[in-house]
């Protein structure tokens, strides 16, 4: 996480085009992950780009005077692993105007090519739940304390940043999704808050993991609908640690797989389990994202570890790349591809803008 550049972002719509002038289109605080290139569509053949082993979806894109393009995307491996840490240079522009007959490389440095910081734009929220059943509490607590806090220090990021939060609930037998901090941007609150439970916290030492599925959901469900009505594009992690099988029985299995399957895409959900007696079939629906199982308490640690790599790196996956385009006034409306590269992966995805009242002046 430390060395992954920070991407996610919120969006004040003035707040993203400052540095440029007023931006001409409203934002969609929606991502949109279902149609693989988002709203872009693919590369215009000319540009003989190749086959693609990395895919662009493109979330979002605004214009703002003088001459700033604007483009909001994530990136993708062709089986939808996420790809972090890419930079401006990884990025090739090309640009056709009304009088091209394809597209014209458009050099990086004198458009002043740039990945933006995405705190503008998007913000990312991890809803961290811990099974503090009896069997937890009495036989490997401090275990548990110990990867969580590893997970805490991985995924958040190493100075404050607001775009990145979390909260962390836990839950035992009772028809309650506890509080145990919630959410924030700053670490060592969450890494105090976790220092601090003790063997005696839970009062009823059965396990209702489908109400804590279905409850984490809603909470992560509501965050979304809150950065929506702030105007900020946001997406969030629903990450479950249990040692055990649902034992409690007040919610049925199928509500809480149908909890999590049709839940907001902007949700990802990612499991962890421990020890003989998970069931990891259920985890394995239940983080469809991604899930890890540790056989003993030894492992718990690498297993946490695992996961919060993969938050990490989805986290990270998005982009606002922006630079000054050359086209001007009159052009009207032209096409725009981009290209990125990452070793020996590529990848494009081709988008258009209007240059309406387009001058010199960017930077």
């Amino acid at each position: 996480m430390k060395t992954i550049c920070k991407t996610i972002y919120t969006i004040c719509f003035f707040c993203m085009v400052i540095s440029c002038g007023n931006a001409d289109d409203d934002v969609n605080a929606n991502l949109n992950l279902n149609n693989a290139l988002g709203k872009g569509k693919t590369v215009d053949p000319c540009l003989n780009l190749g086959e693609s082993d990395l895919v662009l979806s493109i979330q979002d894109q605004f214009t703002a005077l003088p001459g700033k393009v604007s483009i909001f995307f994530k990136v993708s491996d062709t089986e939808g692993n996420p790809v972090p840490g890419l930079t401006a240079d990884d990025f090739t522009i090309y640009e056709q105007g009304r009088n091209d007959t394809c597209f014209n490389t458009i050099s990086a440095s004198e458009s002043f090519a740039r990945i933006s910081p995405n705190s503008q734009i998007f913000n990312s929220n991890t809803i961290l739940v811990l099974d503090l059943s009896n069997s937890v509490l009495s036989s490997s607590l401090v275990e548990l304390k110990t990867a969580t806090t590893g997970f805490i220090t991985n995924v958040m990021p190493e100075t404050t940043q607001e775009s990145f939060k979390m909260a962390i609930y836990w839950f035992d037998g009772e028809d309650d999704l506890h509080l145990l901090h919630s959410l924030t941007a700053d670490k060592q609150d969450l890494i105090t808050a976790v220092s601090e439970i003790t063997d005696d916290i839970s009062k009823d030492p059965s396990t209702d993991l489908y109400g804590a599925v279905i409850k984490a959901t809603d909470i992560a469900e509501n965050v979304l609908k809150e950065s929506t009505q702030k105007e900020t594009i946001g997406a969030s992690s629903v990450v479950i640690f249990t040692d055990g099988t649902d034992q409690a029985s007040r919610y049925p299995k199928n509500a809480a797989l149908k909890k999590v399957k049709e839940a907001n895409a902007n949700i990802s959900f990612f499991s962890i389990g421990l020890g003989g007696e998970i069931d990891t079939d259920v985890l394995t629906e239940i983080g469809k994202t991604s899930s890890v199982f540790a056989g003993n308490k030894e492992e718990l640690e690498t297993k946490f570890n695992d996961i919060s790599f993969r938050v990490s790196q989805q986290a990270n996956s998005f982009y606002l790349f922006e630079y000054c385009s050359p086209k001007r006034d009159g052009s009207g409306e032209n096409n725009l591809a981009i290209q990125v590269k990452d070793g020996n992966k590529q990848g494009g995805v081709q988008t258009k803008f209007n240059a309406k009242g387009f001058t010199g002046g960017c930077n």
